[in-house]
């Protein structure tokens, strides 16, 4: 479920079981994604010019022909790097057929985190505990992609050790950077992104937006659009944000004010030494503390010089002066109202709909009664955008929000509206867990899917804040959800860092242990996961907590099933009570312990109990109306269909599993299921589908960091599976069919798996 958020710059600058449902993998996809490989979205609006350095770009670009593996588009802030990146991209998308990749860094706000959100735009996310790039350079070692690195100018140390450690190892990879510096690599090919030429682009782009305003270019108006273009220097956003004044302003008013306010008191924020939101400590300058990398660097592009001593042609205040006072003019043109909820919006990291606004926004003079309408006013005047794939929600571009960010800052209100985002996505996270055990659950997993950013500003927020009790239960809350939302790396961070302080005993400090335990065994991590289990079981009897202690024998049965000591894990997870299921977290471990159960009658062979007690948990599942551990125990009960000999029943609910597993993003279970289903297709005699089904199933087990959870009885099922395809259609064919299996996209894989085509 990823969606692009708007950037620095400006759309049109430069320009047998339970059925399967729609929205899960395999299910006809959301409109606006991608039907090549990677997550380009489709572009929305007309492009603007850029004609040299699309031209350059193709051939920088073109595996066959391009010198360097590392391009860097480099510029201030709205001059249109991330659309001249994705219009490149897109015209060369077909020399890559592992895909095109977009990872959008702007949202990041602590180090560290580059790796993780490149592993999250290539569908890596649940990943094994080893160091993230390792585990995207064994993903694509093979593979021959793109990768743009999108606003990296704030992370720029990370985006350096990034493509230091990737570029070496994977001669199929040529990454694209787009930042306001390069990252000094030697090879580095940089161009430097100009504004638009005054004389055509840049008017052709003022009238393409001024036209919705019922603006007309022609002869007579022209000299004057070309005087407002050349006051904003051409810069893409900085004229976007004047044309939209034509529904209130003359053009010749507009030219007036802008020579006005060029000059004028309201760039009270730049020109300034240090962009905003950029530390020191990510910046490769050595004025700012970073380390910057010598080498040879081929700054070509076209028709540029290489840089003087002094910089780029277009470093210094001049232009980054122009951009902040015309964004500080239409500051000063909204109501006072307006600009106060310009800056608190700022602290909504990726997005937002109108009820959060209201909930973070509202206080002192601003009432939540008038937020919708002001949102809007900020909408028709382009400083807010509508979301490109979601009309109920909102975002900001990169540089407009900075500048409320920066405004807010100097009201004295960061904190205070920072932690009102904290705390309403405390609140939402509290109640995805109390309702998560229920029939909301799908809406609840998409709705942390769509708000992932807000949730991890909103844990950082709380882990940064002295009151430890808050970022623990945040912790607890966000853990458990992104556990079970495919978010596997976030949750692990979050939790070690909530645990790291030693937190005093209590049912949150449990919880997190439960989740910090549950996560491990998805990961395979099971030598780990049997120290948290351990300290979950022990801090679930001290509280005298039964159910805490039911969800903590699922931790230790779980990790003894998966390790193969099968006869202890039954023991434990068959003593365990039979209490009433709860609505929350707790009721989902409470699932978890039987379907635990259930696998672990399987894997020693004893089919029918196996059955008995995965129906059991589906019946279960089906009264609580929840899909997550219900598509396990599908799959469970599809195994048991083949035992028995009922084919066609067990390809029936081993798809059934397979859909509930897309449903909720669980790449584990989606592994899993399209294993069972390989298996009942050779008992169904179609040895070549089952090969694909094998080789989908290898490439999507590849997304989860670690084959079968390193369960020594799963991988020798596996393997058995493989050995009866093999022999039933011959080495030759079994090795075609199954690289046609690997080689599709994840969704197309799940499609073909679920729907046989």
């Amino acid at each position: 479920m990823s969606t692009s958020p708007a950037r620095d710059e400006p759309e049109m600058s430069e320009s047998g079981g339970r059925p399967a449902q729609p929205g899960s993998p395999g299910v006809p996809a959301h409109p606006g994604i991608p039907t090549h490989p990677g997550n380009l979205l489709p572009e929305t609006r007309s492009f603007v010019g850029r004609t040299e350095e699309l031209a350059w770009l193709d051939g920088e670009l073109d595996p066959g022909i391009g010198v360097g593996r590392l391009v860097s588009l480099v510029g201030v802030g709205g001059v249109g790097k991330t659309r001249l990146a994705s219009r490149a991209a897109a015209r060369v998308r077909d020399a890559y057929p592992d895909g095109v990749w977009l990872v959008e860094l702007s949202a990041l706000h602590t180090a560290g985190l580059v790796g993780l959100a490149v592993a999250e735009a290539l569908r890596l996310a649940d990943q094994s505990t080893g160091p993230v790039t390792e585990v995207v350079a064994e993903w694509a070692k093979d593979k021959r992609l793109l990768l743009i690195l999108d606003s990296c100018e704030h992370v720029l140390a990370d985006c350096v050790a990034l493509a230091e450690t990737l570029l070496p190892v994977l001669p199929g990879l040529r990454v694209l950077v787009t930042s306001r510096e390069q990252l000094g690599l030697p090879g580095e090919r940089v161009l430097y992104v100009d504004p638009l030429p005054v004389a055509d682009d840049a008017v052709a782009l003022f009238a393409e937006r001024a036209a919705a305003t019922g603006f007309t270019l022609d002869d007579t108006n022209r000299p004057v659009v070309e005087a407002v273009c050349r006051r904003l220097d051409g810069i893409p956003l900085a004229i976007e944000l004047a044309a939209v004044r034509l529904s209130e302003l003359s053009l010749a008013e507009l030219d007036g004010r802008l020579g006005e306010h060029l000059t004028s008191r309201l760039d009270v924020l730049g020109p300034r030494d240090e962009d905003p939101g950029r530390g020191d400590a990510q910046r490769g300058d050595p004025r700012h503390g970073g380390a910057r990398h010598d080498g040879a660097q081929d700054r070509e592009g076209p028709s540029r010089q290489g840089p003087s001593q002094e910089g780029p042609p277009w470093e210094g205040p001049p232009r980054h002066h122009t951009l902040r006072t015309a964004i500080g003019w239409s500051h000063e043109l909204c109501e006072p109202l307006e600009r106060l909820l310009w800056a608190r919006l700022s602290v909504f990291a990726d997005g937002f709909c109108v009820g959060a606004a209201e909930e973070v926004c509202a206080g002192g003079p601003l009432p939540a009664r008038r937020i919708a309408g002001l949102l809007a006013r900020l909408v028709e005047q382009s400083i807010v955008r509508r979301h490109r794939t979601d009309p109920a929600r909102f975002q900001f571009l990169d540089t407009v929000r900075e500048f409320g960010a920066d405004w807010l800052r100097a009201l004295g209100e960061e904190r205070a509206v920072r932690l009102r985002h904290r705390d309403y996505y405390r609140r939402l996270a509290r109640e995805g867990c109390a309702e998560w055990n229920t029939g909301r659950q799908v809406a609840w997993c998409e709705r942390v899917l769509t708000e992932h950013a807000n949730l991890r500003a909103a844990v950082d927020c709380a882990l940064t804040e002295p009151d430890s009790s808050v970022a623990l239960e945040m912790a607890a809350d966000v853990g458990f959800l992104w556990r079970h939302c495919g978010y596997l790396r976030d949750a692990q961070h979050c939790l070690d860092l909530a645990l790291a302080t030693d937190p005093a005993p209590g049912p949150d400090r449990t919880r997190a242990l439960w989740a910090r335990g549950a996560v491990a065994l998805l990961q395979g991590d099971l030598l780990v996961g049997a120290d948290w289990a351990v300290r979950c079981a022990d801090a679930a009897k001290a509280a005298g907590d039964p159910v805490a202690m039911v969800a903590a024998a699922y931790l230790t049965g779980g990790q003894l099933a998966l390790t193969g000591r099968l006869s202890e894990a039954i023991d434990i997870l068959s003593a365990t009570p039979r209490l009433p299921v709860r609505e929350d977290g707790y009721g989902a471990a409470q699932l978890q312990v039987r379907v635990a159960l259930s696998l672990s009658y399987l894997l020693r062979g004893d089919h029918g109990r196996a059955r008995a007690v995965a129906e059991e948990v589906h019946e279960a599942s089906v009264a609580c109306g929840e899909s997550w551990v219900g598509a396990f125990a599908d799959g469970i009960v599809a195994q048991a269909d083949l035992a028995r000999g009922d084919v066609r029943a067990a390809v029936g609910n081993a798809r059934t599993a397979l859909a509930g597993h897309g449903l909720m993003h669980n790449t584990v279970g989606a592994a899993m299921a399209l294993d069972v289903l390989a298996a009942a297709v050779v008992a169904a005699g179609d040895g070549p589908r089952a090969a694909r089904l094998l080789g989908i199933a290898a490439h999507v087990w590849e997304l989860t960091g670690r084959a079968q959870m390193d369960s020594p009885d799963l991988i020798a099922t596996r393997r058995s599976h493989e050995l009866r395809v093999r022999e039933e259609i011959g080495a030759t064919a079994y090795k075609k069919a199954y690289e046609e299996g690997r080689t599709l996209r994840y969704e197309e894989g799940l499609d073909y798996a679920v729907h046989g085509r």
